[in-house]
């Protein structure tokens, strides 16, 4: 009989190491927050921030954070959500500004990441593995830490 037991917390072991450990849950409310989201208007004067740099950009800033929201939100409706496949489409959300990078002061890119953090805190990403970082400041701060 130990036989069988023995076998049997090896086989459940050996099925829990073989799941994905990034794999998230997505909250129930997530789509409710990610169409709220999207309609929000964006880049205005709020708290800190005291608006968009340039309005005629307004619209293209909107749409590109926008189509981030779009892309989380597929993520978040797919069977395997992971934080490897938010942090991909972080990846390609911040990329979307670099034919705009220059247009963007520092009170608006600080704002893009804001809106990058919200996202991530729908579905509860606790980390961009530095992309905001280096989107902000050009490099990862945390890496100079750590290569010391």
């Amino acid at each position: 009989m130990t036989k069988y037991i023995k076998i049997l917390v090896l086989f459940l072991t050996l099925s829990a190491c073989g799941q994905n450990a990034n794999e998230m849950q997505t909250p129930e409310n997530a789509n409710e927050k990610f169409v709220e989201f999207i309609a929000k208007k964006k880049f205005v004067a709020e708290n800190y921030y005291p608006g968009i740099a340039d309005e005629k950009m307004r619209p293209i800033f909107t749409d590109k954070i926008n189509r981030v929201a779009s892309d989380f939100k597929s993520v978040a409706e797919s069977e395997n959500p992971t934080d490897k496949k938010y942090q991909d489409k972080i990846k390609i959300g911040l990329s979307r500004f670099a034919e705009v990078y220059m247009e963007l002061d520092t009170e608006d890119r600080e704002r893009v990441c804001t809106y990058f953090e919200e996202l991530m805190d729908i579905i509860g990403l606790e980390s961009s593995n530095g992309q905001l970082n280096k989107f902000m400041y050009g490099f990862d701060p945390n890496e100079m830490i750590n290569n010391n």
